[in-house]
């Protein structure tokens, strides 16, 4: 969550935004609830019933790993004025300095790394991304062909930002999985149209098509990467 500028005041509200997505990963990787998430609920007239069975448990089992999704960064104004930008469930504030994909998500491989950088060195923990990918259209050429570079050049600037992360920061990322290996209907818009997959799949917004399946080039292309464990981009 970046402030949208220098202002303290956008400053303090983009570490409240950060706030709300720490606050579960604090609790299982800290095994308490942190300080800020106690003060929201005494604030709030909430009391958590718990023993002290309760808090060993929390205590002693934490994650030994973080997952995480990462699809795009966000960007917050204290006054909410200004123009809107799309993103994952959340929208947020448009950045100035980025790129949006068809449906408005800011593309932000830098970002990935900022938050990469950012939970390890919160947490100390190993990192595992399940999730992160493009949605957009696909069209098939004159010859039956998707050739889908933009998706390809999302990961490959996605991956470099990982790989920076590990071999330049130090960060301890232990996998990476993307969304998805195949065309399924978008989770956030409920539309086909909206494709992630580095297999297409012949159906439609309507629920028209064939289903017959057909390998877009980032299919190739990711094999590669797979076999080189990310040497080859």
């Amino acid at each position: 969550m970046y402030p949208y500028s220098c202002n303290p005041d956008d400053v303090w509200e983009s570490m409240k935004k950060d706030r709300e997505n720490y606050f579960f990963i604090d609790v299982q990787a800290r095994g308490e609830y942190p300080s800020y998430a106690k003060k929201y609920l005494e604030r709030h007239g909430i009391q958590i019933q718990m023993a002290e069975e309760d808090e060993r448990t929390l205590r002693e089992y934490t994650v030994d790993f973080i997952s995480l999704s990462y699809y795009n960064s966000r960007c917050v104004r204290a006054d909410g004025q200004g123009e809107a930008s799309g993103g994952n469930v959340f929208a947020s504030a448009k950045n100035p300095h980025l790129k949006c994909s068809q449906w408005g998500w800011p593309i932000d491989p830098k970002g990935f790394r900022i938050t990469l950088n950012a939970l390890y060195d919160r947490y100390q923990k190993p990192l595992f991304v399940v999730e992160n990918g493009l949605g957009a259209v696909d069209v098939l050429d004159e010859k039956g062909k998707i050739n889908d570079d933009y998706r390809i050049d999302y990961l490959r600037t996605h991956i470099r930002a990982m790989m920076d992360a590990i071999e330049e920061d130090g960060v301890d990322v232990i996998g990476y999985t993307l969304w998805g290996c195949i065309d399924l209907i978008s989770a956030t818009t409920g539309e086909m149209s909206k494709r992630y997959g580095f297999i297409y799949v012949d159906k439609d917004d309507e629920g028209k098509g064939t289903l017959e399946r057909i390998r877009k080039k980032s299919f190739g292309w990711y094999q590669a990467v797979i076999a080189s464990n990310g040497e080859t981009l």
